[in-house]
C-alpha cells in the first residue's frame, strides 16, 4: 500500500472501510459456497436419477427407431428462420404440416417447446404449434 496518514482518524476510516469490504467479500463468498453446494447436490441427484433409468431409455429407442421427434410427420415440427438485414435472426415454429412460411427444417417436440419459450422465436399464427404442444403463450 502506498503511504498512509499520520493522524489516528483518517486510519480508522480507512480500516473501518477495508473491514467492511473484507465482510461484504465474506458474505458473497459464503453465498457462492452455498449455491455451489445446491448445485453440486442438484446434480448428484441427477445423475442418481439418470443412472437408475437408462435400461428403458435404450429399450424404447431400439423397439421403435422410426418413431423419433425430429422427423416430419404429423406429430412433429420445424423451424423456420426469417431473415434479417440487421439484427439477430428471428424464427417462427410451425407444425411438420404446416404450408405457411418458407424453407423449414424438422425439429421435435423437445426443440420447439425449449425453443417457443425464446423470445425471438414466434409460434406460427395458422397451425398454433404451441397448442399442438399443450403450451399456453397469449
Amino acid at each position: 500500500m502506498t503511504e498512509l496518514p499520520p493522524d489516528p482518524g483518517r486510519l480508522r476510516a480507512i480500516l473501518a472501510y477495508l473491514d467492511d469490504r473484507v465482510a461484504e467479500n465474506e458474505t458473497v463468498g459464503i453465498y457462492l459456497r452455498l449455491q455451489q453446494s445446491a448445485v453440486r447436490e442438484a446434480l448428484a441427484r441427477t445423475q442418481e436419477q439418470r443412472s437408475a433409468r437408462p435400461q428403458p431409455r435404450a429399450q424404447r429407442r431400439s423397439s421403435a427407431p422410426a418413431a423419433t421427434d425430429s422427423t416430419k410427420g404429423a406429430a412433429g415440427f420445424t423451424v423456420e428462420r426469417q431473415k434479417r438485414a440487421v439484427g439477430p435472426e428471428p424464427a417462427r415454429i410451425h407444425t411438420a404440416d404446416c404450408t405457411s412460411g418458407g424453407a423449414k427444417h424438422p425439429i421435435g417436440a423437445q426443440e420447439a417447446r425449449a425453443a417457443l419459450t425464446d423470445p425471438m422465436v414466434q409460434a406460427c399464427p395458422f397451425c398454433r404449434p404451441d397448442a399442438a404442444l399443450g403450451m399456453d403463450l397469449d
